[in-house]
């Protein structure tokens, strides 16, 4: 297929196996549970009633207060008890191939090109950090929000996009499954398009 080089009056042949693949969502879905799975820190812990220090000896005797009979005062009833069932640090990560993430990948770029949320364009460096150029590059493009793709990572272009509200920058080896399936706008640079097809094809 081919895609349409925005504002330059040229087409741009790209893989049908990636730009082109069937849409599915329950995959998509699974990559992005996967991936936000993947940044859980899983570090929360609680004590149970046998880790909370103290409670070694019986509060009271068993009849004869006229209160509830009560073994320990670190029970989970009691105030300063512990947990009755306490969290344990735990590994939150959900194992996907990397044929799964590939295809996933494919179905979310193709879904861009067909919702035309997906917009090609030869380049976009930055020869010095300007927030104000950049901002008059994105409005000419028609782009207020979004994610903005190049083939490799671009300091001037980062520096310059930092400040403005909603637009993130990433490169092709950085970019998630997340951001391009949140993204409004996906504007993506013909090097970093090539740079895809070689990763996923």
């Amino acid at each position: 297929m081919d895609l349409q080089i925005f504002k330059a009056g040229k087409t741009l042949a790209v893989s049908d196996d990636v730009f082109a693949r069937e849409f599915n969502e329950g995959l998509i879905h699974q990559t992005v549970v996967s991936y936000l799975s993947g940044g859980r820190a899983g570090t929360k812990a609680q004590k149970t009633r046998s880790q909370v220090r103290g409670g070694g000896c019986k509060p009271f005797k068993q009849k004869g207060s006229g209160r509830a009979r009560a073994g320990t005062i670190r029970s989970p009833l009691w105030r300063g008890g512990g947990k009755t069932f306490a969290a344990v640090p735990r590994d939150h990560s959900v194992k996907l191939n990397k044929k799964m993430y590939r295809a996933a990948m494919c179905s979310i770029l193709s879904e861009l090109v067909r919702q035309d949320r997906l917009l090609v364009i030869d380049d976009i460096a930055m020869a010095a950090p300007k927030t104000k150029q950049l901002i008059a590059r994105l409005n000419d493009f028609g782009m207020s929000r979004g994610l903005i793709l190049t083939e490799t990572g671009d300091d001037s272009l980062y520096l310059s996009a930092r400040n403005i509200p909603h637009i993130r920058v990433s490169d092709v080896s950085g970019a998630s499954p997340v951001e391009l399936v949140s993204a409004e706008k996906v504007l993506m640079t013909v090097g970093a398009l090539r740079a895809f097809e070689e990763r996923l094809a």
